[in-house]
C-alpha cells in the first residue's frame, strides 16, 4: 500500500467515525441527554409515517424540529442527592408546525434540573405542519398523556414523586399543556402495560404565553395553575390570559398569575433575557415551593 493509498484509508475511516459520533450524539438529544421514546414499535396514529425528523438552526443558533413522527423525551435528572422529588414535562412551542427546542425546551430543562427538579422535554406531533394527519386533541394531546404515563411509571428509577409531576409549556406547548391539565386521563388498573396503568394527567401546570386561552376551561378538578405572558403580547393572551386566571377563581382552583410590563411573546429562556424575562423561572419555583411541590409534603392529588 502506497503512502497516498494509506491516506485515503486514514481518511475515509475518520470520515466514518466522525459520523458514527455525530449519530450516537444526535440519539441522545441535546446535551447528550438520554432520549426515551414514547412508543419504541410507533405511536399510534403515525402508522405508515415514516418521514424523517427535520431539524433547522436559526440565525442565532437554536434547533427548531418538524416532522415529528416518533414522540420521544428528552431526560434532565438532578444531581445525585439534589432531588426534590418533584417533576415538570416540558412542552416546547412553535404553532403546533414546529418546536422551539433551545429557548422552550432544554434551556429549561437544565435550569430545573440544576435545581432539583426532574425535567423531561418532549417532541410531540405537529398537527399544523402543512400536509399533517395529525390533531391537537387526538395525538399531540396522546404525547403528552403517554410522556406522564412513562414518567410515572419509571417514578423510583427517575427519582419523581408520582403526586408531583407537572406540565410546563409555552404558546403552543402551553395550549397543549393546559389541554394535559384538564382531562380526564385514568391509568387502566388491568392493563397489561405498567405505564398504560398510570396516570396521564398533570399535578399541576404551568401555562407560560398559551394559545387559544379562549379554551382554557378549569373545571373544579383542575390542578393549581401557573400563567405568566408578557403586556406586549397579542390580546388573546396578554388579556385572555387574565380572564383565564378569573376561571380558576370561579370554580375555586388556585392561581397565580404574572403579566410582565413591556414584554412580548416567545422570551423562553435566553441568555440574552434582561429584566423580568432573565428571573421568571424563579417566581415559578418560589410558586412550586409555596404550594408544596418541592416537599415530600406535597397537596394530595385531585381525584
Amino acid at each position: 500500500m502506497t503512502a497516498l493509498d494509506l491516506a485515503r484509508c486514514s481518511a475515509g475511516f475518520f470520515v466514518v467515525l466522525a459520523a458514527s459520533l455525530c449519530g450516537a450524539s444526535a440519539a441522545l438529544g441535546a446535551d447528550s441527554k438520554p432520549v426515551i421514546e414514547l412508543w419504541p414499535n410507533g405511536a399510534p396514529g403515525s402508522e405508515g409515517q415514516d418521514g424523517k425528523e427535520a431539524v433547522r438552526v436559526t440565525d442565532a443558533g437554536e434547533h427548531v424540529v418538524s416532522n415529528v413522527h416518533r414522540p420521544s423525551l428528552s431526560v434532565y435528572m438532578p444531581a445525585p442527592g439534589a432531588a426534590t422529588g418533584a417533576g415538570v414535562l416540558i412542552l416546547p412551542g412553535g404553532g403546533h408546525r414546529e418546536l422551539w427546542m433551545d429557548h422552550e425546551g432544554y434551556a429549561v430543562a437544565r435550569w430545573l434540573s440544576e435545581r432539583g427538579i426532574a425535567a423531561f422535554v418532549l417532541k410531540y406531533r405537529l398537527a399544523r405542519q402543512p400536509g399533517s394527519t395529525y390533531s391537537v386533541e387526538s395525538h399531540a394531546l396522546a404525547d403528552a398523556q403517554r410522556a406522564l404515563r412513562t414518567i410515572r411509571a419509571r417514578a423510583r428509577e427517575w427519582k419523581v414523586d408520582p403526586a408531583r409531576l407537572g406540565v410546563l409549556g409555552f404558546s403552543a406547548g402551553g395550549e397543549l399543556a393546559a389541554l394535559a391539565a384538564q382531562a380526564e386521563a385514568d391509568g387502566d388498573a388491568n392493563a397489561s402495560s405498567p405505564i398504560d396503568r398510570e396516570s396521564g394527567r398533570a399535578a399541576f401546570q404551568v401555562l407560560v404565553y398559551p394559545g387559544r386561552s379562549e379554551s382554557i376551561a378549569p373545571s373544579a378538578k383542575s390542578p393549581p395553575a401557573f400563567l405568566l405572558c408578557g403586556e406586549n403580547d397579542r390580546p388573546d393572551i396578554s388579556q385572555g390570559l387574565a380572564k383565564v386566571y378569573l376561571r380558576f377563581k370561579e370554580v375555586g382552583v388556585s392561581a397565580e398569575l404574572h403579566v410582565l410590563a413591556a414584554v412580548g411573546h416567545g422570551f423562553g429562556v435566553r441568555a440574552s433575557n434582561r429584566g423580568a424575562t432573565a428571573h421568571w423561572l424563579d417566581l415559578v419555583r418560589g410558586w412550586l415551593d409555596d404550594s408544596g411541590f418541592l416537599s415530600s409534603a406535597a397537596p394530595a392529588p385531585k381525584p
